[in-house]
C-alpha cells in the first residue's frame, strides 16, 4: 500500500484490561469512546496488529496497538465517518487523516505511544465498522498528504505536512486556527463559507445520512443548528461542577471575542461570587454543558420568568444558547465534505475547498 510505517495507538487505560486473543486479531472489552462528549459510551472493539498491555505506575493498565499506518487509516476513516460514505469523501479523509497522523508521530504528545484512539486524536475503533470501500480509499490515496504550499520545504529539507484538523459540521462557516488553539496564523486553516452541511439546501443528502454517519453519530439530530436552555440554578451547578469554581449564581454570560465563523474564544462568566474570563472554544464548550456543547458558536438570550402564583415570590432567570455547528470548526467539515462528494466533487476539490493553499503531495520517504 505504498510508503508506510508502524504507528502505536493507545486504545484505552483502565484498572484492568480485558481482552480476547483470536487467531489474527484481538478483542478489547468495554472500550470507552466519545470521552467527555455527548456520545460517551462503552463498546467491545476488535483490532488487527499486535497488542501490548502496559502496567502504569498508578496501578492502571494501558492497551497499546501497534499496526501499519495505512491499515490504521482504514479503520480511522470508517470510525470517523461511515465506511459506506461516498468514495470521494473517504479518499479525502484518508489524505487528511494520514497527514495528521504523520504530524502526530513526528511530535507525539502521549507517553509510550504516538496517538490515542478517541476524539482527542482521531477515532480508531478497530475492524467492525470497516469494509472494503475504506480499504479501497486508502489504497487509492496511498502515501498522499497535504503540504503547506506557502512554506514548501523547511530548513532541514523536509516538507511541512499540514496539521489537518476536522470535525463533524461547521454550521455554515469554518473557523481559523487561533480561535481554537495557539495564537498563530495557519495559512491553510482559514474561514470558508460552507453551505454544504445545510441539509435544507441539499435535501437529497438527508436520506444519505445513514450511509454517511456511523450508528451513534446518527443519534445527534440537531448538529447544524441547535438550542439549549438552562435555568440560572442549572447553569450555575454545571459551571461549578465542570470548573471546580463556585461562581455563586450565574447572572450573565458575555461573549468578548469571536472568531471568523462566530465561535466564541473569549467569554466572561459573571456570578454573584466570582467572575472570570475563559477561553478558548473547547473550554467554553466544556464549562457550559454537562458533557460538551456542540460548539462555541452561539448567541446568549437571558429571560426573566415572572412568578406564576402569589406563593412564589422570586423571579427566575433562564439562559438560552442558540448555536450552530458541531465541533471546533477549523479545517474540514465532515458532513459538508460528504455532501460535496455525493454531489460529484472529486476528493482533490474537496481538499482544496477546506484547506486553501495546501498542496496534495506524494510521499516517497519520511
Amino acid at each position: 500500500m505504498g510508503v508506510t510505517r508502524q504507528i502505536k495507538v493507545g486504545i484505552l487505560t483502565a484498572p484492568h484490561i480485558e481482552f480476547e486473543q483470536k487467531e489474527n486479531t484481538f478483542v478489547l472489552k468495554n472500550v470507552r469512546i466519545g470521552i467527555g462528549f455527548h456520545w460517551d459510551r462503552h463498546e467491545d472493539q476488535e483490532f488487527a496488529g499486535s497488542l501490548e498491555i502496559r502496567d502504569n505506575a498508578d496501578g492502571t493498565q494501558t492497551a497499546i496497538n501497534t499496526i501499519d499506518l495505512e491499515d490504521y487509516l482504514c479503520s480511522v476513516i470508517s470510525s470517523e465517518m461511515n465506511a459506506n460514505s461516498p468514495m470521494e469523501l473517504l479518499k479525502a479523509h484518508a489524505v487528511i487523516s494520514r497527514s495528521w497522523a504523520i504530524r502526530a508521530m513526528q511530535k507525539p504528545n502521549h507517553e509510550g505511544y504516538d496517538v490515542c484512539a478517541d476524539d482527542h486524536c482521531q477515532r480508531y475503533e478497530g475492524l467492525r465498522r470497516m469494509n472494503e470501500r475504506a480499504v479501497e480509499a486508502v489504497r487509492a490515496t496511498a502515501g498522499q498528504v497535504l503540504i503547506n504550499e506557502k512554506i514548501g520545504k523547511c530548513e532541514n529539507e523536509k516538507i511541512e505536512i499540514c496539521d489537518c484538523r476536522y470535525y463533524k459540521c461547521c454550521g455554515g462557516r469554518t473557523e481559523i486556527w487561533r480561535t481554537c488553539w495557539e495564537d498563530i496564523d495557519v495559512p491553510y486553516i482559514q474561514s470558508v463559507k460552507c453551505d454544504y452541511c445545510d441539509l435544507t439546501s441539499h435535501s437529497k443528502a438527508v436520506s444519505r445520512l445513514t450511509s454517511i454517519l456511523n450508528d451513534y453519530d446518527q443519534e445527534t439530530k440537531d448538529f447544524r443548528d441547535w438550542k439549549v436552555t438552562y435555568t440560572a440554578e442549572e447553569l450555575s451547578e454545571i459551571v461549578r461542577t465542570k470548573s471546580g469554581i463556585d461562581f455563586g449564581e450565574i447572572i450573565d454570560l458575555i461573549p468578548l471575542h469571536r472568531g471568523a465563523s462566530g465561535r466564541i474564544d473569549s467569554l466572561k462568566i459573571v456570578g454573584t461570587k466570582h467572575t472570570e474570563i475563559i477561553g478558548k472554544e473547547l473550554k467554553i464548550r466544556l464549562w457550559l454543558s454537562k458533557s460538551c456543547l456542540y460548539s462555541s458558536w452561539f448567541e446568549v438570550k437571558k429571560t426573566t420568568i415572572k412568578p406564576s402564583n402569589l406563593q412564589t415570590s422570586a423571579e427566575r432567570q433562564t439562559f438560552t444558547l442558540s448555536g450552530h455547528g458541531w465541533g471546533h470548526g477549523a479545517g474540514l467539515c465532515q458532513i459538508g465534505a460528504a455532501v460535496m462528494a455525493s454531489e460529484g466533487h472529486p476528493y482533490e476539490e474537496i481538499l482544496s475547498f477546506y484547506y486553501h493553499g495546501a498542496k496534495l503531495s506524494q510521499m516517497t520517504k519520511w
